[in-house]
């Protein structure tokens, strides 16, 4: 798999002749490719404190897409497959943390267009994001008006074509389907409809920092190397960008 430093991040941050962070970017990767979702960390730091404390807890290992609406969103972060690939694998619900406060209006206000990732949470109750994610599909900006706003702490900034797989999703169909298992997974998107594990839409999760600073010799880009994946850095120095390898590296 291929670790991708946002080329376009990193050269807004070599353009500014002092120290500078450009924030924490996440990857999704999926059975269809890969998503680099740019974490809006300055505008909502409680929401992402909360997605990365889940990250790093260990908590989203082994855990699959559970909703899918092709229309609407895409949805994770409240089931996982525990003992996977044992004699005793089961489906289990994700242990939360405590719910957290809706920063809809915290910071800068980001609605729920195509793109954005933002928190799920209870029906009619503000406070209650934990655990679970959702991607916007379409364009949503109705949630910005429900129950104070659902908060969008992040956007895809690589990847859009693998989200817009997930539009292509219908039910009824042997392969890339929707079923209806009950409860919490009526809208459960899978493989083929002959349903074993391996036919679940699994997302692992990974996080990179990335920071670039003034050294005497010019400038040093670092991150947080993701361990047994190559690490590429790329550049552009126009749009739309045309991108060019810098460094490829299992390295920090």
């Amino acid at each position: 798999m291929k670790q991708a430093l946002i080329a376009t991040i990193v050269l807004g941050a070599l353009l500014i002749g002092f120290q500078t962070s450009a924030g924490v970017l996440a990857q999704f990767r999926t059975v269809f490719g890969e998503m680099d979702v740019e974490l809006f960390d300055q505008d909502k730091p409680a929401t992402v404190a909360n997605f990365i404390r889940y990250v790093e807890s260990g908590s989203y290992t082994n855990m699959f897409a559970h909703r899918l609406n092709p229309d609407f969103v895409l949805q994770g972060g409240g089931f996982y497959v525990a003992n996977r690939g044992a004699a005793n694998q089961g489906i289990a619900s994700i242990p939360t943390f405590a719910a957290i406060t809706n920063e809809y209006s915290v910071g800068r206000r980001f609605s729920n267009i195509y793109g954005t990732l933002a928190m799920a949470r209870v029906g009619g109750v503000t406070n209650s994001a934990t655990s679970q994610w959702f991607f916007n599909l379409t364009n949503n900006a109705f949630l910005d008006n429900a129950d104070g706003g659902f908060t969008v702490f992040g956007r895809v900034v690589r990847g859009t074509n693998v989200l817009n797989k997930f539009r292509t999703f219908r039910p009824n169909r042997a392969t890339n389907t929707i079923v209806n298992i009950g409860g919490a997974l009526s809208e459960l998107p899978v493989l083929r409809t002959n349903l074993t594990y391996n036919d679940l839409i699994y997302i692992d999760v990974s996080l990179l920092r990335l920071e670039v600073q003034r050294v005497q010799a010019g400038r040093e880009i670092s991150w947080n190397s993701v361990s047994n994946i190559v690490n590429y850095v790329e550049f552009t120095t126009a749009l739309p960008p045309a991108w060019q390898t810098l460094v490829a590296t299992n390295g920090g």
